[in-house]
């Protein structure tokens, strides 16, 4: 998409003022689709950091995504939105939602091809 969808922008601007991670969406990306929840950055980048310090191997890169470390840019930023920020997510593929447990995803809204608001969600019944 070379200019992103300005409704889109609009509800990604709404989950950051509000801080709210209730937002439902479905998006596809360059041939996936990805359906959860979206978060605002900074709760995103927290939530990251805590999962990247628990590792061993990758807790050095958690300061990346950490608000209070010092590559932080998340609360630098000013203008619109450019990039959805998902949590409790997955990529669907068939009739699997992967991982099943949900993961945390950042899109970049002009990659967006389409969207509808809501989540999808697969059972064996």
């Amino acid at each position: 998409m070379s200019k992103p969808d300005e409704l889109l922008v609009d509800i990604a601007a709404m989950v950051e003022s509000e801080q709210s991670n209730q937002m439902s969406l479905t998006v596809a990306v360059q041939g996936a689709v990805l359906t959860g929840r979206l978060a605002p950055e900074a709760v995103w980048r927290q939530r990251v950091a805590e999962v990247l310090e628990e590792s061993e191997r990758l807790g050095p890169f958690s300061s990346l995504f950490s608000s209070t470390g010092t590559h932080s840019r998340a609360a630098h930023r000013s203008g619109p939105p450019t990039h959805l920020h998902f949590h409790v997510a997955r990529i669907l593929q068939g009739s699997f939602g992967l991982p099943e447990t949900g993961g945390m995803y950042r899109v970049a809204i002009e990659e967006v091809s389409a969207w509808t608001v809501g989540d999808f969600r697969y059972s064996d019944r």
